[in-house]
């Protein structure tokens, strides 16, 4: 193997000092979950010990831990389901062109470039104008979707432009009907795409604080509630909580993944390669 380039080394460093930055962060939160009972918030260590992991079970004289947590799992379940119902669907609409899509289009995408607070204050305002009490299950909850939704239609664009007509058609000749071709024929092929839209959106809902600030009412979800932690609260239990939460991210994330492989594994059993270059 011949010497590497100087750009070999440049690009190396780069992509090292963005691993740090994006990694650093997690596990320094995670490395000082485990100081010692008498440990604080900052480095140096103070001994090593469970104890912060167990202390996040008992009543916080400060926050609603376990509330908000329920509340943010809840909700980014409901966020989830819509996010892949409507994108399948809007997915589906768009195979063919109908009159308004690309204004339709361009409505659902500008969500995406607008600044976060705006859309959170704007439906915030517009619920108190119309007499409506904002909360995390109805406010919170749309503005979640302006976030999901735009993600969750341009991978199925993505994913029926790759996708063969030729399956349908056979089904269709074969004498299927159209829920049937669409539920034993569309649905499996594009159900790990499905799962990746599910993914994007609980985590992209889980951990969103500038559309929740403001439409959320007085009810906080966990990042809410840990932004709100982080000026109160002195001992080392908000690490643990990050540290938990991390946790269930990549319990999430290796779910989805089994559920991928699972997909797979059974269209490999059943000798389709239907979905062959669709993931």
């Amino acid at each position: 193997m011949g010497a590497r380039s100087r750009s070999f080394y440049i690009l190396a460093t780069i992509f090292g000092t963005f691993v740090f930055f994006l990694y650093g962060p997690m596990f320094a939160v995670i490395l000082l979950a485990f100081q010692g009972p008498d440990g604080g918030l900052t480095f140096p260590m103070n001994g090593i010990s469970l104890h912060w992991f167990a202390d996040i079970f008992r009543p916080q004289s400060i926050g609603d831990i376990w509330g908000s947590f329920d509340r943010s799992i809840k909700l980014g379940l409901m966020v989830m389901l819509a996010t892949v119902v409507i994108s399948f669907l809007s997915g589906l609409a768009y195979r063919k062109r109908f009159r308004g899509s690309s204004v339709l289009f361009y409505v659902v995408i500008a969500s995406l470039i607008m600044p976060s607070i705006v859309v959170s204050l704007g439906i915030g305002s517009m619920f108190e104008l119309l007499g409506i009490e904002r909360s995390w299950w109805s406010s919170a909850f749309g503005a979640h979707l302006t976030w999901t939704l735009p993600f969750g239609l341009l991978i199925m664009f993505a994913v029926f432009n790759r996708f063969d007509p030729a399956f349908e058609e056979a089904a269709r000749d074969l004498g299927a009907s159209g829920w049937q071709t669409i539920r034993h024929v569309v649905l499996p092929i594009v159900a790990p795409s499905l799962i990746g839209v599910a993914l994007f959106g609980f985590t992209l809902s889980y951990d969103e604080i500038a559309r929740t600030s403001q439409s959320v009412g007085a009810l906080n979800t966990l990042p809410m509630e840990l932004q709100a932690m982080q000026t109160n609260v002195t001992t080392p239990v908000i690490y643990a909580l990050g540290a938990y939460t991390t946790a269930l991210s990549l319990v999430v994330i290796g779910a989805s993944l089994t559920g991928v492989l699972i997909f797979r594994w059974r269209q490999k059993r059943h000798g389709s390669d239907a979905d062959k270059g669709m993931v």
